[in-house]
């Protein structure tokens, strides 16, 4: 079973020194990255959705089995809540896509005070459907207390979408849904001694929780500050070996 493992972004200023080289020769953060993670969530595209020669330049940047999630836009999530999905998929995906094989999930993150709307989740998931490609892999992560009915988990498994399990403090945010073939598994906030890291007996408990139903999992650790997404990626991806998973990792 593959557990591909990295962390939610990749540009962040106080990496350099501890994670990147200071002075990085060439300044190509994304290609040292690379060499050490198989994967990285692209959470910069939720805030700006860059032009596709953006994202074609990071594909050159990476090798070829390196693969990027990229988090909606909140002009989709946040701003139109999943209303009239077309264009804003439209767009996403133009630019997207221009990754290639270098490709991930798309993540759809929901506002916190976004209630249940099963209908619009499910046009949103429709316009992915229709207009990606035929492999796109979505993951949904709601943070509302009203998505977790059956309706949802319905919806979810209709069009193949993963519930995203998500941690903070140690603790799972919401059910652990099983609603397709991959999983997506996303670490907010550890409660170890030297915060945000997680404690190992956590991380254990996170593996213990992956199993063989579900043969690919990917994994980002969100816990950006003080470089601790970097250091609890790398323990993750050597727990799981121990465990005999096989985890990607250059």
């Amino acid at each position: 079973m593959p557990i591909i493992v990295g962390t939610s972004g990749w540009q962040y200023r106080d990496w350099r020194g501890t994670f990147y080289p200071r002075p990085l020769p060439g300044g190509d953060l994304l290609g040292h990255y690379s060499r050490h993670f198989a994967t990285v969530e692209n959470n910069s595209t939720f805030y700006r959705l860059p032009k596709p020669s953006v994202f074609a330049d990071w594909a050159q940047r990476t090798p070829a089995d390196f693969r990027m999630a990229v988090k909606a836009s909140r002009y989709l999530t946040h701003l139109r809540r999943l209303r009239e999905p077309a264009e804003a998929v439209a767009r996403l995906l133009a630019a997207v896509t221009s990754l290639g094989d270098r490709l991930g999930p798309i993540l759809l993150q929901l506002p916190p005070d976004f209630r249940a709307d099963p209908e619009r989740l499910e046009d949103c998931l429709i316009q992915f459907r229709r207009l990606g490609p035929v492999d796109l892999r979505i993951a949904v992560e709601p943070r509302h207390e009203s998505w977790w009915t059956k309706e949802v988990c319905e919806v979810l498994v209709d069009y193949d979408a993963a519930l995203v399990w998500a941690d903070r403090r140690e603790r799972p945010a919401g059910p652990l849904w099983r609603t397709c073939d991959w999983g997506y598994l996303r670490l907010h906030e550890g409660a170890g001694p030297q915060w945000p890291r997680y404690r190992t007996d956590s991380l254990h408990a996170w593996l213990d929780r992956i199993d063989d139903d579900i043969p690919d999992w990917y994994v980002y650790f969100n816990n950006d500050q003080h470089t601790a997404a970097v250091h609890d990626a790398d323990v993750f991806a050597a727990l799981a070996r121990d465990l005999g998973h096989t985890v990607s990792q250059p």
